[in-house]
């Protein structure tokens, strides 16, 4: 693929208020769902899962790219369709994650580097031949006393920049996820001050691995306190720390800003989104999407419980959730789109 299609790519991602499904959880974290729910943990379960998922009536309407697993690229709809075909059908660009996973890092205890790299070129060729446009990687970064450190933050972020590059040189857009975890007390602050740290260092080397930037999408974490921190702000405030972090460290040439959930509710996700488009949209170098898994995804996979005889309301509560993201990058979103879906 051209630069300049690649650019386009990247656009498309981001374009006509509508953000990405990350539908991309490993076989154990699904399985673990699956289990939670009472329903079994098998390779057919799973298809029909995502099944429901890229079937879905109107899903096109608010996602503009979805991001599968190895698994899932491999198989077909119940219909005999590949996933990857049948997405790009209903109007959705076909992504797929590519890290092996976060590992125990080395001489740095409780903190966690990336795997993936070794075969990566070979994987990228692949699943840009099966109908991949777009890949995923994501690094974790964790707070607590004394870490982050700055080998993990640098380690994690060379890490991700290696990564972009072969995307780019494979016809892929990268998707660049740092994510500063949620777990923990810390407060907003030292989520903000780790937040433009990381950020800081993984455009450091995206530019020293010739990475284009106007060819990739940001995949952060919004700046939030711990889940244990007593105090948690509202969305208003949420919002300002988020933008304030990101436009000291994310360059203007970047087309879009996707952010991840990191274990938010549906309700917050939107309402911290919709704060963000609010306050600042018009005020903003890059578009302010979302990457949403369980925040859209939750409600339908209690819903189906693995039942064929659920599907469409299932399918009905997966779209309501996307549509509510959408609506949360124009800054329409309000609690009053959940009391007309309940």
């Amino acid at each position: 693929m051209s630069k300049g299609e690649l650019g386009k790519t990247a656009q498309a991602l981001v374009a006509g208020d509508k953000g990405l499904l990350a539908m991309d959880e490993s076989t154990p974290t699904c399985n673990k769902r699956f289990a939670a729910a009472g329903i079994p943990q098998t390779l057919e379960m799973r298809r029909a899962y995502r099944d429901m998922i890229v079937t879905a009536p109107g899903l096109g309407d608010c996602i503009n790219g979805a991001i599968l697993v190895d698994e899932t690229i491999r198989q077909q709809t119940k219909a005999g369709m590949p996933f990857a075909r049948a997405l790009q059908d209903a109007g959705i660009l076909a992504g797929i994650k590519v890290d092996a996973g976060a590992k125990e890092m080395a001489g740095h205890p409780g903190e966690k580097i990336t795997e993936g790299l070794d075969d990566l070129r070979d994987r990228l060729s692949e699943y840009a031949k099966m109908g991949a446009r777009f890949a995923k990687w994501r690094a974790v970064i964790a707070i607590n006393d004394g870490i982050p450190s700055e080998g993990c933050i640098d380690a994690n972020a060379l890490q991700l920049a290696l990564y972009a590059a072969l995307c780019q040189e494979a016809g892929l857009v990268p998707i660049v996820e740092p994510e500063v975890l949620m777990d923990g007390d810390h407060s907003m602050a030292r989520c903000a001050e780790v937040t433009e740290r990381v950020q800081r260092a993984v455009f450091h080397h995206l530019y020293l691995q010739r990475v284009s930037l106007e060819e990739m999408i940001l995949k952060p974490n919004m700046v939030l306190p711990g889940l244990e921190c007593p105090q948690q702000e509202s969305a208003e405030e949420t919002a300002d720390a988020t933008i304030q972090c990101l436009l000291r460290a994310v360059p203007a040439a970047v087309p879009g800003i996707a952010f991840l959930s990191g274990g938010q509710s549906g309700e917050l996700a939107s309402a911290r989104l919709n704060a963000m488009n609010v306050r600042f949209r018009s005020r903003l170098p890059w578009a302010v999407a979302f990457s949403y898994a369980r925040a859209i995804q939750e409600p339908a996979l209690e819903i189906w419980n693995g039942k064929d005889e659920n599907v469409p309301a299932a399918q009905k509560a997966l779209v309501h959730r996307a549509r509510c993201n959408k609506a949360a990058r124009r800054g329409e979103y309000s609690s009053a789109m959940e009391k007309e879906m309940a």
